[in-house]
């Protein structure tokens, strides 16, 4: 039987430091990463390496941050992949392990925020779905106070690092997984529903319910399209994946205007 070589480029933590110089990231700045590990080759020491090149970048006065979300810490009756029977969805309403900050693991976000989340200091916002993990000195302003009925709009994570001038770096990762977009949609006329999962009180663990604001990526490639034309994007190659370096601030103000006129609102999260 034949073995298929590693699929390349071969990249080290060196090699990766020297990629994201070369894209801008500058010393001391907060850096919003959005990552696909499998996108840049074969990474010598894994997504460890990655988050070391990193930080050597962003340097002690740098923060790292990324998404950690959990979306299946959710009301089963909104599952489509795969659904559940109806018959099940009471207990697992019952029994879905509240969210705790230390041990919940992500979900669809990819090793590499996994990897933040397990780091040494790293802290993480409260939100049972849409927390984000942070390394560096501006971690604890940027995450504190994200609030349950708040999954990505203002008094989340985002916008503490819009007034904090970050930037996002997608890392092999495309528009649609562009969080920051989702702020924008807290600033435009959108829809309302329930949200439900499970969270931990001073009384115990307790399945709640919240209203919040009815979110959705569709289209998110189609507005990442049109907001590089028009705005400032760094585009390289870090190994093997194509990397773009932007301003959040920037980002969000492009979505607020596009959004109305190109999307009609679709829940999907």
């Amino acid at each position: 039987m034949s073995i298929k070589p590693s699929a390349g480029p071969m990249c080290t933590r060196d090699s990766l430091a020297s990629d994201l110089r070369a894209m801008g990231l500058r010393p001391g700045e907060t850096l919003l990463v959005h990552s696909s590990l499998s996108s840049l080759g074969w990474v010598c020491g894994g997504p460890a390496a990655v988050v070391m090149a990193l930080l050597d970048v962003l340097g002690a006065g740098g923060t790292l941050v990324v998404p950690t979300h959990s979306g299946d810490n959710s009301d089963p009756a909104d599952w489509g992949n795969p659904p559940v029977p109806e018959a099940w969805w009471a207990d697992i309403r019952a029994s879905m392990p509240a969210f705790d900050t230390r041990t919940t693991p992500t979900l669809g976000v990819g090793i590499i925020p996994e990897t933040v989340r397990n780091w040494p200091g790293a802290l993480r916002s409260c939100h049972p779905q849409t927390s984000f993990a942070a390394v560096g000195p501006r971690a604890a302003a940027i995450l504190d106070g994200h609030a349950l009925d708040c999954r990505l709009g203002e008094r989340s994570p985002l916008a503490r690092l819009e007034e904090g001038g970050a930037r996002v770096l997608l890392l092999g990762a495309g528009f649609e997984s562009c969080t920051a977009f989702h702020l924008a949609e807290y600033r435009v006329p959108s829809p309302q529903a329930d949200n439900s999962f499970a969270v931990m009180t001073p009384q115990g663990r307790r399945w709640a319910t919240v209203r919040d604001l009815s979110i959705s990526a569709d289209r998110f490639d189609d507005l990442g399209a049109a907001f590089e034309k028009e705005r400032p994007v760094e585009q390289g190659a870090v190994g093997g994946a194509e990397a773009r370096l932007f301003d959040l601030a920037d980002a969000v103000a492009y979505a607020e205007g596009w959004l109305p006129e190109h999307r009609p609102h679709t829940a999907t999260i």
